[in-house]
């Protein structure tokens, strides 16, 4: 193993979920890696709304979590090399697909460690959500002259919102927040819609687009009215695409209306590590080079300490509200 004495102390702080809602600050040693793995010191990590179903509690969830435990979004620098690691090197600041970044030291699989290029310096960069992004924009077919309606602005949709307008298709944006709304047209909406009604909703688009409606729609909720409302604002032989985290239960999709229309459905999530890791590398460069700007969108910064704050507030999403960070250090 290699590391950095002076960097590396014995103990560290991690958040454990005691319950539904509770968390404890508790001291722990700080992880060494094992062969193929290093240890991270980490800056911070993103909150992600997959979290959100855990922390309320249901039935499956097993309290208290690992150390650290929901934590998957973390970014930091590089403390710790175990045996047969190459290509990376203590001092290097990273991102990484770790699993308990919700503390000050992690340990993840040097493959699944990203270098963050000098561009990105003392920039946050959770990179495991970006990436998503990058990853179902990919899967979305997307040309420029399209029409595309994405519905949901948070931090999924608001990045795609500006991947879509940066390919040169005109976006339909349709969210239930003045504020998302705001958003979108920041990230590249040529129309924004208020979420109020269902039907309201399709007259609009079909008034924005002669009666064609869209030639993609992006579902990036997880809910299940905006899944049937996605489908119907899709053309015939359109694509409707599912980015929303429908994780809490089973869904009715209207297989007549799919049908009838030859719509092409994509469920845009990826399980595969090397897809994640490759979708990360992607974000990286796109930041990097201007093509995306997620900045913006990091609207709330929590102490490690207050991480039951930052999860309640993805789960509540005040006005002003699109994605929070926590800053381990």
């Amino acid at each position: 193993m290699t590391d950095n004495p002076s960097r590396s102390p014995a103990a560290m702080e991690a958040v454990v979920v005691t319950g539904p809602g509770r968390i404890a600050i508790e001291t722990h040693p700080v992880p060494t890696p094992g062969a193929g793995q290093v240890v991270i010191e980490l800056e911070g990590c993103g909150v992600c709304a997959s979290n959100l179903v855990p922390w309320s509690g249901p039935e499956w969830m097993q309290f208290p979590t690992e150390p650290g435990g929901l934590g998957h979004e973390g970014w930091g620098t590089i403390r710790a090399l175990g045996e047969g690691v190459e290509g990376l090197s203590v001092g290097q600041r990273v991102a990484a697909l770790s699993y308990h970044a919700y503390a000050e030291y992690d340990v993840a699989e040097a493959d699944a460690v990203v270098p963050l290029p000098e561009a990105l310096e003392g920039k946050p960069f959770p990179a495991e959500p970006l990436a998503c992004a990058i990853n179902a924009f990919k899967r979305c077919g997307i040309e420029a002259g399209q029409t595309v309606a994405i519905i949901g602005i948070g931090f999924m949709g608001a990045l795609l919102t500006q991947l879509a307008s940066a390919a040169g298709a005109r976006v339909i944006a349709i969210s239930r927040r003045p504020f998302a709304l705001e958003m979108a047209r920041r990230m590249g909406a040529a129309e924004t819609i208020v979420m109020d009604d269902h039907w309201r909703i399709i007259e609009e688009v079909k008034t924005l687009t002669d009666g064609r409606l869209c030639d993609c729609v992006i579902e990036a909720v997880g809910a299940q009215w905006p899944l049937d409302l996605a489908a119907e604002l899709t053309r015939e032989r359109g694509r409707l695409v599912i980015a929303g985290y429908h994780q809490d239960g089973p869904r009715q999709v209207n297989m007549q209306l799919w049908n009838w229309r030859g719509l092409d459905v994509v469920n845009a999530h990826e399980r595969e590590q090397a897809v994640y890791i490759q979708g990360m590398r992607d974000a990286v460069e796109a930041v990097a080079s201007g093509r995306l700007d997620p900045a913006p969108l990091f609207t709330h910064t929590f102490p490690l300490s207050r991480l039951d704050d930052a999860l309640n507030m993805a789960r509540d999403r005040p006005d002003g509200f699109m994605k929070a960070l926590v800053l381990c250090q």
